[in-house]
Order: C-alpha cells, then structure tokens, then sequence
C-alpha cells in the first residue's frame, strides 16, 4: 500500500504542475481528492489492513492528501499571477480593439434629456401601465359618450374587457392624460410631475404617425398660475433639449380635456421652415396639445375649478427626436433597423 501510495504522490505532482489553467488544475483535484479520487480509493483500503498497521497508513494518507491539497492551491496562485502578466513577445504599443457595445435608442435619450429638463424645475416623474380604462381614458377626461375616439376605429379595446362598466371596459391607453388623473386622485395638490410613456392609436401609418409612438405628458396645478407661465415653460424646455432658441406658436385648438385649449407648434428644424414633408411645407410641426385642465377634469382628480388652474402639454415625443436628428420618416425609429440606430451610439 505504501508503494501505492508513493507512486500516487508521484504522479499527482507531475499532473498538478504541469496543468496550464484552472479548469485542468480542477479537474486533475477532482481525479486524486475527490469522492472517486484516488487518494480516496487507498483511505478506505485503511479499515482492511492489519490493526496495527492502520495507524501509520492512515497517518500517511493524511499527509499526502494535505501535501497535495498544498500544492494545488500553489500552483492556483501560480497561474493566476502568470495570467496577470505580459508576454515578452506582446507589443503593447499596438492599439486595441473597442468591443461592440450598444447605445440607448434616440427616443429614450430625449425621453431622458427631458426628465433631466424637468427634474431641475421641480418636477416628478411618474410612470403607469400600458392598459387603463374606459373611465380613466375617456370618462374623467370629459369625452362625451358619442365621442369618437372612443371607437375601435380610434382605439385599441381589449378582447373579452370591451363591455360593460366604464371601470370595467379596458383598452391600451390611447393617451397619458388619463393617468394624470389617477396621479392627482392619490397625491396632495398643488401638483408638478411629467408622465413619458407609449400610447397605441388604431391608425393609418405614414411618415409622422405611428400605431404604437411615444408621448411625454407635463401637468402643473396650482391655486394661483398663470398661463403666460406655461408658454415660457414651453420654450425653457425646448431651449434646453435642442441646446437653442426655437420659435414656437400656439393656435386655439379643441381637446375635450383643456379649456381652452391649443395646438401647439415649434418651427421645423428638419428643413429650416422652410417647408418639407415633415411639415407639410408650412414650416412648422405639431408637437403637442396644450391649455388649462378643464374643470371637469379637475372635478374628476377631486379638486375645486373655483380653486386650481394650472397648465398642461402632452409633448410628442417622436416628432421631437424628428426634429432633433432631422429625420424625415417617424417609422425609422420602430423599425428596428439597426443600420438605422447604429447612428445614435
């Protein structure tokens, strides 16, 4: 058995040191120490030999184990200073090679320019599911009930959840203002907070719209704002996104949820204003709609009109990433061409 025992000794160091990485080194442990190692295959032998031999080969099996189980970790030490260093033959005045990396999509980045925007005028950012309801989509936004937007023609109803109560009839939110008034239904007023988020529209797709696009809400409410605060706010804003001044125009427009309301649009940075696709050849885009909360929606959130106005846009978040990049055709953005969006890193 000592022979054995030797030869095993032996054979283990040669194999142990003449591993070359840390898979080998584990796997030759694992063929000497482990449960069907041979090491392991002489210490049970030990019970069968003489009584009075047992006490020495039990003694030496032991030491050979920790003479081995010494070396291993060595010899691990080893290799792992050996693979901190620098081959003698390595030119390391040779450039390396950047390894592929991927970028945020230009729509999250202007999604998070615009929290960085808002978050140093004190606003909070707020985020809601994809699917609402009748009430929170159309109701508390003061849709009348033979409005048609609310048809499947306009909206997205939800198989199985398209009847019923107006809680209990579900869509793909159509617009974030609705979760605007869930946000003031469970918070104290007054109220400053943004609300960026995907809306799904049933339309025809073009080169400005989209079935399934971005949108970027933006609410005050107070006691006491002025509408004259709301258009500088508008321009702040973006001043801050596209790094300069950009004209911008408001026209009296209808949305059953402000009163009164505007369409509000900034001058085409695609073609200069002076007039291309993107802009119909008028020199300026629709980005967004914008007013004062209607005071019915105000009613919804819980708040007296007699008491709080306030001021609100719902920013197209698409059609301001076309402006910043001069893209002329939205769907770029969704197509997931990657020769596209390999562009923006």
């Amino acid at each position: 058995m000592k022979e054995k025992l030797n030869e095993l000794l032996r054979e283990g160091r040669e194999k142990i040191l003449s591993a070359k990485n840390e898979t080998e080194l584990q796997d030759i442990k694992a063929a000497i120490l482990g449960k069907q190692g041979g090491l392991t295959a002489l210490l049970k032998e030990v019970p069968k030999l003489d009584v009075s031999l047992r006490p020495e080969m039990g003694k030496a099996v032991n030491q050979a184990k920790a003479q081995l189980t010494e070396l291993i970790e060595q010899h691990r030490n080893d290799l792992k200073l050996k693979a901190s260093q620098i081959d003698a033959d390595f030119d390391i005045s040779v450039p390396g090679y950047l390894p592929p990396a991927g970028g945020l999509h230009p729509i999250t980045q202007m999604c998070y320019d615009l929290n960085d925007a808002f978050r140093s005028m004190g606003f909070e950012i707020y985020e809601e599911d994809d699917i609402t309801s009748e009430l929170y989509g159309f109701d508390n936004l003061n849709f009348p009930p033979n409005h048609p937007a609310r048809e499947s023609m306009d909206t997205y109803w939800l198989a199985g959840h398209d009847k019923g109560e107006c809680w209990d009839k579900l869509c793909l939110r159509p617009h974030l203002t609705g979760g605007s008034v869930r946000y003031m239904q469970t918070h104290k007023p007054p109220y400053r907070f943004v609300y960026p988020g995907r809306v799904y529209r049933n339309e025809t797709t073009d080169a400005r719209h989209e079935r399934a696009f971005f949108q970027y809400e933006a609410l005050i409410v107070d006691k006491d704002f002025t509408f004259a605060s709301g258009k500088v706010m508008i321009q702040s804003i973006l001043s801050k996104v596209f790094g300069r001044e950009v004209p911008v125009r408001m026209r009296a427009g209808f949305f059953p949820f402000v009163e009164p309301g505007f369409e509000i649009d900034m001058g085409c940075l695609v073609c200069g204003g002076k007039g291309c696709s993107v802009c119909k050849q008028v020199g300026w885009i629709e980005i967004m709609p914008g007013g004062t909360p209607h005071p019915n929606v105000l009613r919804a959130a819980g708040l007296d009109p007699d008491e709080y106005t306030g001021f609100y846009v719902n920013i197209g978040l698409d059609r301001l990433v076309m402006m910043r990049y001069g893209v002329d055709d939205v769907r770029l953005f969704h197509s997931a061409d990657l020769r596209f969006l390999k562009q923006f890193h």
